[in-house]
């Protein structure tokens, strides 16, 4: 009966751990123009930059087209530029 409980302690140890560490990780597709890139921060992109965020299970329609170009750190894609603040 000891080694039973004890494992039970431990699925459940486990499994809470596991929904804890899937909770605390974000997500997201963010979009300026046709160009997205993924990003696990939660950004406040400024007003002026266009920038729309996405789940990360979004897909684009069956008649739009984007480009991912991905890029490290917090921005944004402007043009052809990687634009910081």
């Amino acid at each position: 009966m000891r080694l039973l409980g004890k494992t039970a302690i431990g699925a459940i140890l486990g499994v809470g751990f596991l929904a804890a560490s899937a909770m605390s990780a974000s997500a997201a597709i963010v979009c300026s123009g046709q160009v997205c890139w993924h990003t696990h921060e939660a950004y406040d992109y400024p007003r002026d930059a266009g920038i729309v965020v996405h789940e990360d299970n979004w897909r684009w329609g069956p008649h739009e087209r984007f480009n991912f170009r991905e890029h490290e750190g917090r921005g944004y894609w402007h043009g052809d530029k990687w634009t910081t603040w």
